[in-house]
């Protein structure tokens, strides 16, 4: 099973990484569990939960080519 680091998947995502930590606070990705790696904590996420986060970025995020802006109102 092939994982992902944060960086990669924020890479990948073409968002910020405190947008990526945003979104795992307030619950909208998962956030995979911490795990010890050559002695550092690191987050190794799964190609399910990189879908997860490329489902949630193209349904709901504004910046570069993400949720389509609404049209205004003819006033």
């Amino acid at each position: 099973m092939k994982t992902y680091s944060t960086a990669k998947v924020v890479k990948i995502l073409g968002i910020g990484t405190e947008t990526l930590y945003r979104w795992m606070h307030e619950g909208k990705v998962p956030t995979p569990p911490l795990q010890s790696l050559a002695g550092m904590t690191v987050r190794l996420w799964s190609g399910d939960d990189l879908e997860a986060a490329k489902k949630y970025k193209a349904e709901h995020y504004w910046g570069k080519g993400g949720r389509k802006k609404r049209k205004r109102r003819a006033e």
